[in-house]
């Protein structure tokens, strides 16, 4: 095969986009991420169906023609263990791939920015391995937004910003200075709760940020223990 016949079909090939589509209010998706979406021939999922997907649902208000395009529903199942995802992270690349040979753009939707605990950079990462094109798409991260719907500054001044997944172990994070943001609490948020009780933190935080069934606390006392995942805290060491 001559150099310029090899150059001509790898030019051929789509390009991956992580496109962040906000942590919830669909109107906080950035202009970007609609042409993206709009200009993409192929709408991949981090989830089995359209219709469990949060991502989707957010951006299919945004962007109505989503309806109409292929889409791909990469599940992502919700496990530690190393063997499952890494099984289901090469299985999505593969599949995101042979999309991109076809000659297709595919977007991949992801929850806030794509760059924080994202599951879509598990996948990207494999793709853009592989030597495929691909960019991300930026968007306004889930904290943020928590801190503008509180009305309240996140940081400011000297202080420092420290995000942690409340999945895992927290204390040592807890205890450093600054700002402490707790993001994924998940099925440990009950844990969670019992301990920034026992350390006497300043917290506030949101559930569902932008989205329905939104809820603000103004306490580590109002905490749902089943809040579940889409919870996010922010820590103060005053009181």
């Amino acid at each position: 095969m001559s150099e310029d016949r090899h150059q001509d079909q790898a030019q051929k090939r789509g390009t991956l986009y992580g496109v962040s589509v906000g942590p919830g209010d669909p109107e906080l998706m950035t202009v970007k991420a609609l042409r993206v979406i709009r200009e993409s021939q192929t709408v991949a999922l981090p989830n089995e169906s359209l219709e469990d997907c949060i991502a989707y649902q957010i951006a299919v208000q945004m962007v109505p023609e989503i309806r109409e395009k292929e889409i791909l529903c990469l599940p992502m199942p919700m496990t530690k263990d190393a063997a499952v995802l890494d099984s289901c992270h090469e299985d999505a690349a593969r599949r995101i791939r042979e999309k991109l040979a076809q000659g297709k753009n595919v977007a991949f939707l992801t929850l806030g920015d794509a760059t924080v605990y994202s599951t879509c950079l598990y996948v990207y990462q494999r793709v853009k391995a592989a030597g495929e094109k691909t960019e991300i798409v930026s968007g306004v991260p889930s904290f943020c937004a928590a801190a503008a719907r509180l009305d309240m500054a996140l940081v400011s001044g000297s202080e420092e910003l420290h995000v942690l997944p409340a999945t895992y172990q927290i204390e040592k994070g807890l205890h450093l200075p600054g700002v402490k943001v707790l993001m994924k609490s998940g099925k440990r948020l009950s844990q969670v709760k019992e301990q920034l009780l026992r350390e006497e933190k300043n917290v506030r935080g949101v559930r569902r940020c932008g989205m329905p069934g939104e809820k603000i606390y103004h306490s580590a006392e109002e905490i749902d223990g089943d809040a579940g995942y889409y919870s996010l805290l922010i820590v103060r060491d005053e009181v």
